[in-house]
This record gives structure tokens, sequence and C-alpha cells, in this order.
């Protein structure tokens, strides 16, 4: 990913994981935690602003991983839901880099997923340039997914547990889907977990 491109890339990983009763971002997989995983997928696309939004089990979180080369953003609201994380997010994200053009949100509780998942959704955005690329599973879409600066004041508006992909429901804003296969799995419970482990190689 060039610079020229100007992509912010944000790590939503402030949850409480309140249905696995233990923090998942540092649940294990192959070796690392889930984490850790997310943040090298990034790491090896070589964007240039990248953020990491932390907020429950903060401390804990940041004595296990590294978040070398991430910029790290506290949401002191993380229990009132995604949309304050997007926000924070996003903020932090343009305070690095005030024209930024294009912003790709990420969770870190989806373990399959692999930089071509987050090539394909920026080329997508780049050439196609909607408001939005998302990721589609099954008949779910949703994260990752990038938006262009067009879409910032709708994300900024969000509130309490509104993800972004409330904005697919606005009327005139186009948007485009790229298929993540495995998007789908992701870890809120402990039965999660163990079906997670069962697929270790």
């Amino acid at each position: 990913m060039s610079a020229e491109e100007n992509i912010a890339v944000v790590v939503l990983a402030a949850g409480g994981s309140s249905r696995l009763g233990r923090p998942k971002q540092l649940v294990e997989f192959n070796g690392k935690t889930l984490l850790e995983r997310t943040l090298d997928q990034v790491d090896m696309l070589g964007f240039q602003i990248k953020i990491l939004v932390l907020g429950a089990n903060q401390d804990k979180i940041q004595q296990k991983i590294s978040s070398d080369g991430f910029k790290v953003a506290t949401n002191p609201d993380w229990e009132q839901g995604m949309a304050s994380s997007i926000k924070i997010g996003l903020e932090a994200a343009l305070a690095e880099e005030n024209g930024l053009d294009h912003i790709l949100f990420l969770v870190s509780d989806q373990p399959f997923l692999e930089p071509t998942n987050l090539i394909k959704l920026v080329h997508t955005q780049l050439t196609k340039n909607p408001k939005a690329t998302y990721s589609k599973y099954g008949d779910n879409i949703g994260v990752p997914a990038i938006f262009g600066k067009a879409a910032f004041p709708l994300l900024l508006k969000l509130k309490g547990d509104e993800g972004a992909k409330k904005l697919m429901h606005l009327e005139e804003f186009n948007f485009c889907t790229e298929t993540f296969k495995n998007g789908g799995f992701d870890v809120d419970t402990e039965e999660d977990v163990q079906q997670l482990k069962q697929m270790e190689v």
C-alpha cells in the first residue's frame, strides 16, 4: 500500500468481551493472540497511519502484546458500544493526517483474516470510489470495511452500539462488497474458543 493513497487503518479492540468473560483480544490461535495476529496482517501491507483503539482491559492487553508502529488511542467510553470506538479511531487518524482520503476499520476477533482480504477491499475502494467497501460473509456484511472521506461525517454521527454497517441503509450511500470467506467466524463465547482450538494447524 503506497503512502500516497492516504489510507489509515484502525483496529477496534476496546470491547469488554462480556459474553466470553475474559479478554478475547488475548485468546490464542496457532501460538499468537488474536489481536497480535490482526496487527501482523496490517503490518504486512505497509500502511503509514495505524491506530489501535483499546478500552476494557487495556493494561492487561498492553502487557501481553507489542503495539509497535501503532498509535494507541484509548476509549474511556468503551461500554457505550462500537460507535464510540469508531469515532475515537477516526479522530486519532485525522489527528495524524488531516488530509486523509480513506479509513479502513478492522476488529481483533476474526482469526482467519488475511492480507489479501484487505488488499481486495482497498483495491475496490480505490478503483470504484464508493462511499464504502464492506466485507461480505454468508448473508452478512460487515468489517473489515473501508470508508472514503465523504463518509467521515456520517461515521462521527454513529451512536451507542451502532456499527458502521448502519450507513448502508442511508439514502444515497453507495457501497461495494468483497467476499471474506471465513469472516463470519468470530470469538464471542467459550464455545467459539473451543471450536477455534480445534482448527489450529
